[in-house]
């Protein structure tokens, strides 16, 4: 009898071993993973907010780090973006202001051409995804 209770207890861990490693973050189910870094004139741009929108579905996001880099995010702690054709916006992420601030308004040093105007376009496929994006401020 110990022995068959032992078994059962040795199966219920390795189910929760194996349902953990299922529900991982490298597990991206019907997204792709995607990463890259953006730089502005050369130099990584940290602070970045990228978005990538499908034409039918919903966007993903990303901050980018100190040196640039960024993974996006589709929902909440779901990491990834879904597969085909997406607009691609990046902007700077504005700086956290007083309510009472009476200075000068924020001008984003990213042009408009890689965010209200984006020319920028990339196509996600399920897997892995490296997008460098290399701006220009001119």
């Amino acid at each position: 009898m110990q022995s068959i209770a032992r078994q059962l207890g040795i199966c219920a861990a390795l189910t929760v071993i194996l349902v953990g490693v299922g529900c991982s973050q490298e597990d991206y189910g019907d997204l792709g993973k995607v990463t890259g870094t953006v730089t502005l004139d050369g130099s990584p741009y940290p602070n970045a907010v990228v978005m990538f929108s499908p034409q039918k579905g919903r966007p993903s996001t990303a901050i980018t780090d100190e040196m640039g880099s960024y993974e996006l995010t589709y929902i909440r702690t779901t990491k990834g973006a879904e597969p085909g054709e997406h607009q691609v916006a990046i902007s700077t992420q504005p700086p956290t202001v007083d309510d009472n601030y009476r200075g000068p308004q924020f001008k984003d040093p990213i042009p408009t051409r890689y965010n209200r105007r984006s020319e920028l376009t990339r196509t996600v496929e399920l897997g892995a995804n490296e997008f460098d994006f290399e701006l220009k401020s001119k």
